[in-house]
């Protein structure tokens, strides 16, 4: 019996197949219609400054409804968690590969560093943009908001790599506790990149070149046992001032 149920599948493969070929469509239009919102914003935001780039402006700029640009993203702040969702996800395609050849420790926190400002250098131009609605500790925009806390663990999880594919003795008592050491670095970096103004970012690439091999020294001090406390406090502080509720369970 499944022979020829197989063969009529396979005769009226067009009408069968056709309401899938629609949707896959459908969902590729509304991908791009997202992605046309969402660059037009970035553009916008660039140029006129976030705080007068209405949502109406972008609909218009994009050539679409209002009502289809809320559709797809609720408010402005959406479209910046968006945009640093999406940086985020090449961040972590690029990380991957440009760790891949390496197993010491440093060098693969600078591969990972330098893959996030590759992908990020694009947007230097009006990055300021965003600093103000960063810094508000009441801003969903801030790294350190709950809204940020899946992209957060995003770049987190990048971090735990970074770590677990090196070659470093490193004590398993804080192992778990490093990748959230490492993305704090990560922010320092994060805000000396929004205010250089060297071409290519040159001067944020020399401070990870320079801070990456320092960061694994001290890692590697985690084997002496007097060192250790050090680690679990710093954890602790993070924990409890800057991601509170953050519970290593959270991130698997």
């Amino acid at each position: 019996m499944a022979e020829p149920s197989e063969a009529r599948t396979g005769s009226t493969g067009s009408d069968t197949g056709a309401p899938r070929d629609r949707g896959e469509k459908l969902t590729a239009r509304g991908d791009e219609r997202k992605a046309l919102i969402l660059d037009t914003a970035l553009r916008l935001f660039e140029r006129d400054g976030y705080e007068k780039t209405t949502m109406r402006a972008i609909a218009r700029e994009a050539g679409v409804s209002v009502g289809n640009a809320y559709y797809y993203f609720d408010s402005k702040d959406h479209l910046i968690q968006a945009f640093y969702d999406e940086v985020s996800d090449h961040h972590i395609v690029r990380a991957l590969t440009s760790m891949r050849p390496h197993r010491d420790l440093g060098a693969r926190l600078a591969a990972d560093l330098h893959a996030w400002i590759d992908v990020a250098e694009p947007y230097r131009a009006f990055a300021t943009q965003f600093v103000k609605n960063a810094v508000d500790p009441n801003s969903p925009l801030s790294p350190f908001s709950p809204e940020s806390k899946p992209t957060r663990d995003k770049v987190i999880e990048v971090h735990r790599r970074v770590v677990l594919g090196s070659n470093a003795k490193i004590d398993p008592e804080i192992v778990e506790s490093l990748p959230d050491l490492l993305w704090m670095h990560h922010m320092g970096i994060v805000l000396f990149w929004v205010y250089d103004r060297s071409p290519d970012a040159r001067r944020t690439r020399e401070l990870v070149d320079r801070t990456a091999p320092m960061v694994a020294r001290v890692i590697r001090l985690s084997r002496f046992k007097m060192v250790r406390p050090l680690f679990r406090e710093a954890d602790k502080l993070i924990r409890d001032f800057l991601l509170p509720g953050d519970e290593p369970a959270d991130r698997g």
